[in-house]
């Protein structure tokens, strides 16, 4: 991984942020492989004149200088009440996962396929999260501990994805990390005294790079008709609910994490899933209906289950593995009821290429 910035390599082996960056579970971020051949097959001239201008926009490198810190804040921000402290780490550490996570897959894409547009593509989008995962590396190690960004990258559970999945994930994770940041961002700008640290400073630019990584996925699925049709489209309904019921599930394991921000999970999550839903129009066929009450009432299922279960993962014996298929299967039947809520046909032209919506 030569796109690793050096202060990775001076980190203990293994602590309590790389052991939890490590965890497999439903809601952790998730490391990803994929299909290198079929992903070099992909031709992007159709559209050809977006795709040079984006590239120009990710070669001049606008946020280049952004991610340091300056000398006035070199110093300890760990003091934090106890409750807070555990979830605040809790949400850098889920950052930092899903940042290195994309680092490693947009690496390894450059490094294995031979088509030069996605080679520049992916090498771009590695630098900026390399960047963004050695900047949340540097404020976590005023706790005392940072994520050993080598070790999880060896250590890992890799999961394997089709192209087409990656794309669809990939894009709602990145207009979704770019909805939270600047969502954050407005709350403690209109409110100073909400910022109970200084990361949430940068959220304004860095949102900037997760949104242009989501412009640089739907042009990849802008290529190919085929991925926003037809069978596809069951495909995209299915990722669009299964990154929104993961985020709020989340999120509500966070209370007093929103509650220093003056916001409720609930709150917070309808404010990004909105801005989400609306930014997805320039490319799927429709989004997730989010004035229909029961997509939150089976959202705040799921996030009852997950509690059930999170209880249980310690029970040991047959009893424990029965209680928590039991649960699994709870939430199996309540992900295909949210599954087959309507959703809302889109209504602006589909396919267009859009800027920052603040």
């Amino acid at each position: 991984m030569n796109a690793l910035a050096p202060e990775f390599k001076d980190l203990a082996p293994i602590n309590m942020a790389t052991d939890k960056a490590l965890e497999s579970t439903m809601l952790s971020p998730r490391f990803y492989t994929t299909d290198f051949k079929e992903l070099d097959a992909f031709n992007i001239e159709s559209m050809r004149v977006e795709w040079d201008r984006l590239m120009a926009e990710f070669e001049s490198d606008p946020n280049n200088a952004h991610f340091q810190r300056p000398e006035n804040m070199l110093k300890d921000y760990s003091k934090l009440p106890e409750g807070l402290y555990q979830e605040f780490l809790d949400f850098l550490i889920s950052s930092i996962t899903s940042e290195f996570s994309g680092c490693v897959l947009y690496a390894e894409i450059k490094k294995k396929v031979t088509n030069p547009d996605l080679k520049d593509l992916f090498g771009y989008m590695a630098r900026d999260e390399s960047r963004h995962a050695g900047f949340i590396n540097q404020w976590l190690k005023d706790f005392g501990i940072g994520v050993d960004l080598g070790f999880l990258a060896r250590t890992k559970k890799y999961t394997f994805f089709k192209p087409k999945f990656i794309f669809y994930a990939t894009y709602l994770s990145e207009k979704i990390g770019y909805a939270r940041y600047i969502t954050i961002f407005r709350l403690v700008e209109r409110k100073p005294e909400l910022r109970f640290h200084p990361i949430f400073l940068w959220f304004e630019q860095w949102c900037n790079d997760e949104f242009r990584h989501g412009e640089a996925f739907a042009l990849l699925m802008r290529s190919d008709k085929r991925l926003t049709s037809g069978i596809n489209c069951y495909w995209i309904r299915f990722f669009l609910l299964a990154v929104y019921a993961t985020m709020y599930v989340r999120d509500h394991a966070r209370v007093e994490f929103h509650q220093a921000l003056n916001v409720s999970p609930t709150d917070y999550d309808r404010e990004v899933l909105k801005v989400t839903s609306e930014i997805s129009k320039q490319i799927f066929p429709f989004t997730i209906n989010l004035d229909d009450s029961r997509v939150w009432e089976y959202f705040a299922k799921l996030k009852d289950i997950s509690d059930q279960m999170d209880a249980l993962k310690n029970q040991p014996g047959i009893l424990g593995k029965l209680k928590r298929a039991a649960y699994g299967m709870q939430a199996g039947i309540t992900f295909i009821k949210l599954y087959f809520v309507p959703v809302v046909p889109n209504e602006l032209p589909i396919n267009v290429r859009l800027q920052p919506v603040w």
